[in-house]
């Protein structure tokens, strides 16, 4: 194997733009050119040459009718603890037994409903649904439980294991290394 021959297993990083001469991308315009729209900053992607007269917003239809400036995000209906209290004790409390005890609508139930602390909860009961951590304290302290207690804040970030990402490489580096040997051996036949 000579060492012109070997496989590259590192690459360069980017060139930071305007950081000097050190930088390895001139120091006075950084490779920018001269003068223009281009060198002092990026254009916009939905810029056509001028701003507003003749873009693409201004082509595009408007939205008409009732509810055009409804936001089209769903946020989940709040309901506090101390409302669960008209509820029967030792019920299952899920969506159904909310809209069936007129706590809330039929049709808002397709949001979702989530279950704050604010008051006092005087009875044990199940709660199917999401709920804050005061509210679910305040559930089990009264002698009830919580069984689905996923919260609507926050989603739960996903670590990937940076262990096969250098797995990867060794294979790639095996794989052009065979390849190579291969070439060499049809060339010598």
């Amino acid at each position: 194997m000579k060492l012109n021959e070997l496989p590259k297993t590192t690459e360069k990083s980017k060139k930071r733009v305007g950081r000097g001469y050190g930088s390895g991308k001139g120091g006075h315009t950084s490779g920018r050119g001269q003068k223009g729209q281009k060198s002092r900053s990026k254009v916009g992607l939905l810029f056509e040459g001028t701003k507003m007269r003749k873009s693409l917003i201004k082509r595009m239809p408007f939205l008409r009718g009732k509810g055009k400036l409804k936001s089209f995000r769903t946020q989940p209906i709040i309901i506090n603890i101390k409302y669960l209290n008209l509820l029967p004790k030792g019920s299952l409390v899920n969506v159904k037994l909310l809209v069936k005890h007129g706590l809330i609508k039929a049709g808002d139930a397709k949001c979702g409903v989530k279950i704050l602390g604010d008051g006092k909860l005087e009875k044990a009961l199940t709660v199917e649904l999401p709920t804050s951590k005061s509210a679910a304290e305040k559930i089990k302290k009264a002698g009830g439980k919580v069984v689905i207690a996923k919260s609507l804040d926050k989603k739960p970030a996903v670590k990937k294991p940076a262990a096969k990402k250098t797995e990867k490489k060794t294979e790639s580096v095996k794989k052009t290394k065979d390849t190579k040997k291969k070439k060499t051996e049809k060339s010598k036949k």
